[in-house]
C-alpha cells in the first residue's frame, strides 16, 4: 500500500496550475449517456473517480478514447444498462448514471453507492424525483431498478439540498416529455458546469445557478464539445496549504469566482490574496489567525474545504470553532490530527481549535478524501516526517498532489 512521506517546515513557493473539477467531470462524463453521439471533454482532470466513472461507462458498452486531460466518449451501443456493484463500491457518483439511463432507454439498474464513509447520503431524493417523472423504482438485492415507458415532465421540490439529486434529476428531464421545475435545487458551480454541458447537447435549461432549475424536454441530445471547470476544492487547497505554511503561492486556472467563501476566510486569518482575472496569488507572512468557519451549501462555505482549514487552524494564533452542518461523520480526521500535537475538542456537529505553536510529525492514517487533504496539510507544517497512510482515498480527488506540491518546495514524497 503506498503512502506519502513528508518533512515539513518549508514554506510553499511557486506557481501551480489548477486542474479539472472532479466534482464537474463526473456527471459530466455520466451525461454521455444521453446521446448516442460523441461527447467530447478536455480539462477532464486524471483520477481514480474519473478512471473508475470511464470504466462503468465502457462496462455498460460506451467507447471511451482516453488521452492526457480529454475523453472522447460515445453511447451509441449500450449493451447493459446496469452499474455493477464492484466499481459503484469505490465511488458515489456511480448513481449519476440513474437519470440518464432511465431517461434515454427506460430502464436502468444501478447498485446503491459507495464512496467517502463521511456520513448519510440517502438516495431517496433521487428515488422520489424519478419517480414524480413516472418511473417505477424498485430496490432489488442491493440494486436501484427504474423503468419508465417515457419521463414526464413534473414539479419537483427536494426537502434536501442534493447536489447529486439535483443533477440526476436535471440530466433526467432533459429527456423527458414536457416541463419539469426542480424546486429548492443546489446551486453549486459543478451544476451550472454540467448544465452548461447539456446545452451544448441541445438541452433547454434555465436557471442552474439558483434555486429553481427550470427544464423543458426534447427528444434527443447531440454530440458536444465541452471543457471541464477548473476544480475550486483542489484551488482551496493550494491556497489553504499556502497560507498554513507560511507561503507565497500563485494559481493559474484558477475558479475565481467561485472561491469568495475561502479567500474571505483566509484574508481573515492574515493572508494576502491578489486576484488577476484567473489568476490568484496568495502571501502569508506571519502566523495565521484562528478563524471561524460554518459549513453550508453553497454559496456558503464548502463542507470540502473544512478539514483543510481544521488543520491550518491547529497552528493558529488563538482558538478557533468549526461548526460542520452538512455531514455528521466529517471530523474523523480530528483524531489523526491529535496524534500530531493538535489541541481539538469536539462536541456534537463542533469541533474546537487551540492553536499550538507547532505539530510534531508521526504516521498518520486517510479515512477518507478531504480528511486526506488536512493530514498532507498537517504534514507540511510539522516538524519532522509524517508518514500519511491509505492515500487512495486522496488519488480519488487530486491529480499527482504530491509532484506539484513537490514543485512549490515541498520535501514530500510517495513511498511504498
Amino acid at each position: 500500500m503506498q503512502k506519502l512521506s513528508i518533512h515539513g517546515g518549508v514554506p510553499l513557493s511557486g506557481e501551480v496550475r489548477v486542474a479539472g473539477a472532479k466534482n464537474a467531470a463526473l456527471p459530466i462524463l455520466a451525461a454521455s449517456l444521453l446521446t448516442a453521439e460523441p461527447l467530447r471533454l478536455w480539462n477532464v482532470p486524471e483520477l481514480n473517480d474519473t478512471r473508475t466513472m470511464v470504466k462503468l461507462l465502457q462496462r455498460m458498452g460506451v467507447s471511451a478514447h482516453v488521452s492526457p486531460g480529454a475523453v472522447e466518449l460515445e453511447a451509441a451501443n449500450i449493451t447493459e444498462p446496469y452499474a455493477p456493484y464492484d466499481l459503484v463500491k469505490t465511488m458515489r457518483a456511480s448513481i449519476l448514471a440513474l437519470g440518464p439511463l432511465v431517461a434515454r432507454f427506460g430502464d436502468a439498474r444501478v447498485s446503491l453507492p459507495g464512496g467517502c464513509a463521511i456520513g448519510e447520503r440517502p438516495v431517496d431524493l433521487h428515488i422520489k424525483g424519478l419517480e414524480a417523472m413516472g418511473a417505477s423504482v424498485t430496490i432489488e438485492s442491493g440494486n436501484i431498478h427504474a423503468t419508465a415507458k417515457k419521463l414526464k415532465g413534473a414539479r419537483i421540490f427536494m426537502d434536501t439540498v442534493t447536489v447529486t439529486g439535483t443533477e440526476n434529476l436535471m440530466m433526467a428531464a432533459c429527456l423527458a416529455d414536457g416541463e419539469t421545475l426542480l424546486e429548492n435545487a443546489a446551486r453549486e458551480p459543478e451544476i451550472v458546469d454540467l448544465a452548461q454541458c447539456l446545452i451544448a447537447m441541445g438541452a433547454r435549461i434555465s436557471g442552474q445557478g439558483t434555486d429553481v432549475i427550470r427544464v423543458q424536454g426534447v427528444a434527443a441530445l447531440h454530440g458536444a464539445t465541452h471543457a471541464i471547470m477548473p476544480d475550486r476544492i483542489e484551488a482551496g487547497t493550494f491556497l489553504c496549504a499556502a497560507a498554513a505554511t507560511r507561503g507565497n503561492v500563485t494559481l493559474t486556472n484558477a475558479p475565481v469566482s467561485s472561491l469568495d467563501p475561502v479567500i474571505d476566510k483566509l484574508r481573515e486569518a492574515g493572508a494576502k490574496v491578489h486576484v488577476n482575472g484567473t489568476t490568484l496569488r496568495l502571501e502569508m507572512a506571519r502566523r495565521p489567525y484562528a478563524v471561524g468557519i460554518r459549513t453550508s451549501p453553497h454559496p456558503g462555505f464548502p463542507t470540502d474545504m473544512q478539514a483543510q482549514f481544521l488543520a491550518m487552524n491547529t497552528v493558529a494564533d488563538g482558538t478557533s470553532v468549526v461548526t460542520e452542518t452538512i455531514f455528521e461523520n466529517r471530523f474523523m480526521h480530528v483524531q489523526e490530527l491529535r496524534r500530531l500535537g493538535a489541541r481539538i475538542d469536539i462536541e456534537g456537529n463542533t469541533a474546537i481549535v487551540r492553536g499550538n505553536d507547532k505539530l510534531t510529525g508521526t504516521t498518520v492514517m486517510a479515512t477518507d478524501l478531504r480528511a486526506s487533504a488536512s493530514l498532507v496539510i498537517a504534514g507540511l507544517m510539522a516538524e519532522g516526517e509524517t508518514i500519511v497512510d491509505r492515500i487512495y482515498h486522496l488519488d480519488r480527488g487530486y491529480e499527482r498532489l504530491e509532484a506539484r506540491l513537490g514543485a512549490l518546495g515541498a520535501r514530500i514524497r510517495r513511498v511504498d
